[in-house]
């Protein structure tokens, strides 16, 4: 990994250790991280502040492999202690979030899920006096269609889907969503286990939109992932790391950056954009309506928007970063990665997803948990079966016991 210029941290039982300013205004500290000098990281030092952070897993730059341990190094510099936990799909997120079962202060969903959360005032809109790095952010990536006045969100990496494959176990380089549906491969496919990312497969093979305007357009196309389901190994998120690079299969479907790392661990494997276009998510940070740490989750998103640490986060997990400053420091083979950036051709294919209406959603959620179940519900009508006549076996040898002892008084 490309070495990152550091900043000075340092809180030493809970004071603020001297912090020296470089001529350029930033901090130094370790040999791996600087940041903004102008900026009182130091403010909640010694009042025993506490952050929860829930973010995907293998997202974040974590100390493993020679890499900077970014939340350590927050910890470190600010005082505050952070609470780190992830998750693997936006669903499984929003709906913790939704039962109340856990408080967090900063949640890093995607981009229709941000706007399924701001509709049900799930978020607290941002103060960016306290989150100055925004104006690192690329103007791209301002007033999206999810947050049109950017109240809630600011973007932390990109990626797009596309197909992850074993070049000792396929023959032929698959091109197209279609492939997945191809019996050769039945048993070795790794299918999404989210609803909408699984659905745009779906569409994007029927050559429909992954955004969904009528429950009779979830139905047709949640119909194609049932035809398809015979060949599937297994519908999984993190697993996929494991499945792949021991591979356990020979063809799955999967985010641009997890792509980078799973390959960089086993060079059988290799990556294609199909043909038909791919989505492009952009996963944002924002802060849940029941935080009371507003102010330092404000903090702590501004240092995820520091040039270094940005760096640090993007070599470690191979994603697209919205910064142009990240990308200019970035080594050179991750910079011009062909699966982290993508040619304007493949570009040209993606697609977003936008915020579906609470029917479609609904319908959506409901079609994808029967068909997930679909073969599995047929499996527990044959235990059930299987136990009743077990039930019935047991019966009638009690009832034979019974009739012979009878017998034997006469």
């Amino acid at each position: 990994m490309k070495r990152i210029y550091a900043f000075l941290l340092a809180l030493a039982l809970g004071l603020a250790l001297p912090l020296a300013a470089s001529a350029q205004g930033t901090l130094e500290v370790t040999e791996e991280i600087s940041v903004s000098a102008d900026y009182d990281w130091t403010r909640f030092a010694g009042q025993g502040v506490t952050l929860n952070v829930y973010n995907w897993g293998e997202y974040i730059s974590n100390g493993s492999d020679d890499s900077v341990d970014v939340v350590a190094a927050f910890e470190k510099l600010t005082g505050i202690e952070v609470n780190y936990t992830t998750f693997d799909s936006n669903e499984s997120m929003y709906a913790k979030l939704k039962s109340g079962a856990a408080s967090y202060d900063i949640v890093i969903p995607s981009d229709y899920m941000v706007a399924k959360m701001i509709a049900e005032d799930m978020l607290l809109p941002l103060n960016y006096d306290n989150i100055p790095n925004f104006q690192q952010i690329n103007e791209e990536y301002h007033n999206p269609d999810y947050d049109p006045d950017n109240a809630y969100t600011v973007p932390y990496m990109l990626c797009t889907t596309g197909i992850i494959y074993n070049t000792t176990m396929v023959e032929q380089a698959p091109t197209c969503w279609a492939d997945l549906w191809d019996e050769q491969y039945a048993g070795n496919i790794l299918m999404f286990n989210n609803s909408r990312d699984a659905y745009a497969i779906g569409a994007f093979k029927m050559g429909k939109s992954i955004n969904p305007a009528t429950t009779a357009e979830v139905d047709e196309v949640v119909e194609e992932l049932k035809a398809q389901k015979p060949l599937v190994q297994a519908y999984v998120m993190d697993e996929i790391f494991d499945k792949m690079i021991g591979g356990e299969a020979a063809i799955g479907v999967y985010y641009s950056g997890d792509a980078i790392t799973m390959i960089d661990d086993n060079p059988d494997l290799a990556w294609v954009f199909p043909e038909e276009g791919s989505v492009l998510s952009v996963d944002c940070m924002c802060i849940p309506a029941t935080s009371t740490q507003q102010e330092a989750a404000e903090m702590f998103i501004n240092f995820m928007c520091e040039v270094d640490v940005g760096a640090a986060n993007a070599e470690y997990i191979g994603y697209t970063t919205p910064m142009d400053a990240v990308w200019e420091v970035l080594d050179e083979e991750l910079k011009y990665s062909e699966i982290a950036y993508p040619s304007e051709e493949i570009a040209a294919k993606e697609q977003v997803f936008t915020a579906l209406s609470d029917e479609v959603n609904s319908e959506l959620d409901m079609k994808w948990s029967e068909m997930k179940s679909y073969n599995e519900g047929g499996s527990g009508y044959l235990f059930l079966l299987l136990l009743l006549a077990m039930l019935a076996l047991a019966c009638f040898n009690i009832w034979r016991k019974v009739r012979r002892k009878n017998r034997n008084m006469y």
